[in-house]
């Protein structure tokens, strides 16, 4: 099928915009963008004008992993008796039946990063998903990364247990003594795949296991962090042990802009309407992320949801407009920068020939709070289609 006589923002590198667009849709992909006249058949769609645009993506939520007004019952977010736990996996926590996931069809998110919490040292599996589905297994994009956290959340859930670790040095060292753990597990198990007579594979352990994709840069540490100290913590143990690493929250970002850039960092930054509920949201401002892209830190923008309710993605990003961050790179804060540091921007993201066909139609500006998508597609199938 096509979708002819629209305005795509393609969110592509090249951030092309073509005024009179269509698209073809086959098999659940993208296979052809073009402009201008094409071909159409009854079957086809004629967006009258409207803006078309890759579905949004949040790049850090605990989306079906905490229930919808349940309470514990469905709060599976954190393991919280054992500070270290990278074997645990998001997608054995996450319900497709909770009906935020309809929410966040409802407005065009069509892909989230959905993550075990925050209040172990390391938390777990990270899981990129579909928003659309009933089975985990046909929503997984890919299991995108590992959730580490540093700063009060670590501190406080092991205060309140008398346990470790209750200071940031110890939630620190926790982590590095993991990782060194790991990465000597990483090189016994390639010495015994080299060299199987002369060395032994190592005595299996779940945790170790669950971080080699880290380890082999196969997957990101994503790191909880919202003051400067603590993000600057994160960049530091990712140096020493060369992982490929994402900065989760970033609320003091602003302060330090010009040395995550020096770095190479990437950030996603949010909730951006929230309150500053504790001492290290002291900070929080709706500048971050303008402030990062200025220094040429790529961005993306979140919701945290539950946090914020995922549905109020498109306004979060227009709070970062009007803190301000250019409008085009709000929405690519959305799509394709959430795509890249979520590590999926192979098949979501952009409007282009080869990617899922999640796309949204508008036929007002979609970063309003007003607007909703008149026309969604997840894999090419039609979810929302308010155009007749």
């Amino acid at each position: 099928m096509k979708i002819f006589n629209a305005k795509i923002y393609t969110m592509d590198s090249k951030g092309t915009v073509i005024e009179n667009g269509w698209i073809e849709i086959s098999d659940g992909k993208i296979s052809k963008v073009g402009s201008g006249t094409t071909q159409v058949s009854s079957a086809d769609t004629d967006a009258g004008g409207r803006i078309l645009i890759p579905g949004f993506i949040d790049a850090h939520t605990h989306l079906g992993i905490v229930g919808d007004g349940v309470g514990f019952e469905s709060d599976d977010c954190n393991e919280q008796t054992d500070p270290v736990t990278p074997h645990i996996m998001a997608a054995d926590g996450i319900n497709p039946f909770d009906r935020c996931f309809e929410e966040a069809r409802s407005r065009g998110i069509t892909s989230v990063l959905s993550s075990p919490g925050s209040a172990n040292a390391i938390g777990g599996v990270i899981c990129a998903i579909k928003t659309n589905g009933r089975k985990i297994e046909r929503m997984l994009i890919k299991e995108a990364g590992i959730k580490f956290a540093l700063g009060e959340n670590p501190k406080t859930a092991y205060n309140d247990r008398d346990e470790t670790p209750v200071t940031r040095m110890a939630t620190a060292g926790l982590i590095r003594e993991h990782l060194s753990k790991a990465k000597k597990y990483a090189e016994d198990v390639l010495a015994y795949e080299n060299d199987n007579e002369n060395n032994d594979l190592p005595e299996f352990d779940a945790k170790l296991e669950a971080t080699l994709p880290l380890i082999k840069k196969e997957q990101k540490a994503h790191f909880h962090c919202h003051r400067a100290d603590d993000i600057l913590t994160a960049v530091r143990i990712s140096k020493k042990y060369d992982l490929d690493y994402v900065l989760i929250h970033t609320t003091e970002g602003h302060l330090i802009a010009d040395l995550l850039a020096e770095d190479g960092a990437c950030a996603v930054v949010g909730p951006l309407i929230c309150d500053r509920s504790k001492p290290e949201l002291a900070n929080h401002t709706i500048k971050t992320a303008a402030e990062l892209h200025r220094h040429g830190v790529t961005v993306a923008i979140c919701t945290d949801h539950p946090v914020v309710p995922i549905q109020y993605l498109p306004l979060n990003a227009a709070a970062a407009v009007k803190g301000g961050l250019d409008y085009d790179e709000a929405l690519r804060a959305i799509t394709i920068n959430a795509a890249r540091i979520a590590g999926i921007s192979d098949t979501v993201g952009s409007i282009e020939p080869g990617k899922d066909a999640d796309i949204q139609l508008y036929s007002s500006d979609p970063l309003d709070l007003m607007s909703e998508p008149e026309l969604v597609m997840i894999n090419g199938e039609l979810i929302i289609n308010n155009l007749h």
